[in-house]
């Protein structure tokens, strides 16, 4: 359930702005977490399941590096 009551008050940041920031973050830490996933798939000797993994790593380091763009336009620099 959301709240509509912390708008930056308490945090001394924006919703919008801590949620890219924790948008960023989260693609950023799945992209190291599917690394040991594609690992394990690999010494498994599942190439199909490794490079569904890649796939979904790429897609999160996008994501991330989307997420920094906008952030970086945002704080004018």
């Amino acid at each position: 359930m959301a709240s509509n009551t912390e708008t930056g008050g308490i945090t001394g940041t924006k919703d919008k702005d801590y949620n890219l920031i924790w948008y960023i973050e989260s693609c950023l830490s799945n992209a190291l977490r599917l690394e040991t996933y594609i690992q394990d798939a690999e010494r498994d000797s599942d190439a199909e399941v490794a490079e569904l993994f890649r796939k979904a790593q790429a897609d999160s380091r996008k994501g991330a590096e989307l997420g920094k763009q906008l952030l970086r336009t945002r704080m004018g620099g």
